[in-house]
């Protein structure tokens, strides 16, 4: 592998810079990867902006040797890896800040070389001696990432609501809801999703692109999205607390159907009334929802729940423990203790055998002394798994993945690593 590919880090450049010729070769390697279309230049330098924004670093594995005649030239990158860096809420409003990784693709004629493995090794060694305790990334595929040491730590769904005569609130009104120009979004999104991201658990902070996206700035084919609207919350006192951007999906679309783009609540009445204004909309008998939560409060708002059809239930946030001490100490738990486990790290990051102790809801986390009994043994992944306190070391007990040498430890860490309310991801990346 050595000799045919290398690798190059770069970060996103300005037109007319060094650099932005590469950037825009990696960022088609993504779309390859994606199969998306080819964007036009105007989108590319878009892109390039929010990249900047979020000060991404861009990686691409490159050919060195001689390029098959007439095929994708040596500038094309044969692989990419993106990764930036932003707070992810760890419960009881704790930030953590996270490595997250993206934009991951190999060309399927360039596999079976080791270039991922490299790519995402190299990327986690240099994560680690900065001093970071986690990494995240959002899987496309569920079969990859486990042997990275990565774990399913939230979940989502796609929900279709009825908004038809059964779909009524058990919510009396404290605020209310006004229609706005969706461009308000570019400013208000990011103040009320700041809100919404320190009250729950599993949120990381939005990248640039959010703002673009929800307001219809920036649609999927780089051009304004004219289809998008835009309405807001206001609380008893008259502040802005949530907001929902939402486009029609059109008439030959039956049952009539008004699509969620993003749904941002600071509050839970600021949910349950931006619900009630959607199921009041003229001409519509359907609200669609690709990123709804799985534990969601409409469900017990409704007096007919089962005008919720739920379907694509997935995973959502995967995480990696770099370093569990530093990791497990960032956190808030729900129940004194103490737990003694043992963690398996194939990569040699987070490993070892360590002494959880809670007092107060704070811990005290060390590295138990040579030849300590471990309660608990798990993979690193599963410590990924539960670490947001979504998945049950309970259930990874009985489907083999955790082991328990005392018993009622797994119960103990389930009751340790609840949070405050249900986590949920609303970021994509």
């Amino acid at each position: 592998m050595a000799d045919n590919y290398e690798i190059r880090r770069f970060r996103a450049a300005d037109k007319g810079e060094p650099g932005y010729a590469q950037g825009t070769d990696w960022i088609q390697a993504v779309g390859f990867g994606f199969h998306d279309t080819r964007r036009n230049d105007e989108f590319v330098g878009k892109i390039m902006a929010m990249y900047r924004s979020d000060d991404r670093e861009l990686t691409g594995v490159y050919q060195t040797g001689e390029v098959a005649a007439r095929s994708l030239g040596a500038d094309i990158p044969v692989a990419t890896f993106g990764t930036l860096r932003k707070n992810m809420n760890v419960g009881y409003g704790r930030q953590l800040r996270t490595h997250m990784v993206t934009a991951v693709t190999v060309r399927g004629t360039h596999r079976r070389q080791g270039l991922l493995r490299r790519m995402m090794t190299e990327d986690l060694t240099a994560a680690k001696a900065d001093g970071l305790a986690m990494a995240a990334l959002t899987a496309s595929e569920g079969s990859i990432y486990g042997r990275f040491g990565y774990g399913v730590a939230t979940f989502e769904r796609s929900v279709k609501v009825d908004t038809g005569p059964r779909f009524r609130l058990r919510h009396v009104a404290s605020g209310s809801v006004e229609i706005a120009d969706r461009k308000v979004l570019l400013e208000l999104a990011p103040e009320v999703f700041e809100r919404v991201h320190r009250h729950t658990p599993g949120s990381i902070v939005r990248q640039d692109a959010y703002r673009q996206s929800v307001s219809g700035t920036v649609g999927r084919d780089g051009s304004e999205d004219e289809a998008i609207r835009c309405a807001l919350h206001y609380d008893a006192a008259g502040t802005v607390d949530g907001y929902v951007s939402y486009k029609f999906a059109g008439w030959d679309a039956k049952p009539y159907t008004m699509e969620i783009v993003d749904l941002a609540a600071a509050t839970d009445a600021a949910y349950l009334e931006l619900w009630q204004f959607l199921g009041s909309i003229d001409l519509v008998d359907r609200i669609s929802w690709q990123d709804a939560p799985v534990d969601d409060p409409l469900a017990w708002a409704l007096e007919d729940p089962r005008c919720i059809e739920s379907s694509d239930h997935r995973d959502m946030l995967w995480l990696r423990v770099l370093d569990t001490a530093a990791a497990l100490a960032a956190r808030q738990y729900s129940a004194d203790g103490s737990l003694v486990f043992e963690v398996r790290d194939t990569l040699g990051y987070a490993g070892g055998v360590f002494i959880l102790g809670v007092s107060g809801g704070k811990a005290d986390v060390t590295e138990a002394p040579a030849g300590s009994e471990p309660e608990l043994s798990l993979d690193v992944a599963d410590l990924g798994s539960i670490y947001l306190g979504a998945v049950c070391p309970v259930t990874l007990k009985a489907a083999g993945r955790i082991t328990e040498h005392a018993p009622g430890a797994a119960l103990k860490a389930r009751l340790m690593f609840a949070v405050e309310r249900s986590p949920h991801c609303l970021t994509h990346f």
